[in-house]
């Protein structure tokens, strides 16, 4: 028996060698892809939720009420009473309130100085509150005086 050559099987080391790649398993590609759909739609959820204006209008009526208040997060917060229904007089029969609150400090400055005033604001109306922006999902951006009724 002739002893076995060892060199038969060698091969020089500056031939290349191919190396396969290995692709991710399905699993991490199904785990990345949902981890990304997901990021997407709690993202959309969120702005939704806290910062996509639902309706925008304008209320009139009397400033009521209008304080800074907070215990972590100081804000504006006012109340207006709208009067829907006029006797011959000129006295409200029925009335409801609206509660908003106010992020400008310009705006705040005017409101301060409107109370017992007839009054036209215009307000964006928010799908929900954050602490940082008032306890109301009105938030209101301008105020304009009215001649009283």
């Amino acid at each position: 028996m002739e002893a076995a050559n060892p060199l038969e099987n060698y091969q020089p080391l500056d031939e290349p060698v191919l190396v396969k790649e290995k692709r991710p398993s399905r699993f991490r590609r199904f785990s990345r892809n949902f981890i990304i759909i997901f990021m997407l739609l709690l993202a959309g959820l969120i702005y939704w939720k806290y910062f996509f204006t639902y309706s925008e209008g304008n209320r009139t009526g009397l400033l009521q009420k209008f304080s800074y208040k907070g215990t972590i997060f100081k804000t504006y917060e006012g109340e207006l009473i709208l009067s829907s229904i006029r006797s011959q007089a000129n006295v409200a029969l029925a009335s409801e309130k609206f509660f908003f609150s106010v992020m400008d400090e310009e705006t705040a400055k005017k409101l301060e100085n409107l109370q017992g005033h007839f009054i036209t604001v215009h307000y964006k109306m928010k799908n929900g509150i954050l602490p940082w922006r008032g306890d109301s999902k009105y938030l209101v951006d301008s105020v304009k005086i009215e001649v009283q009724p």
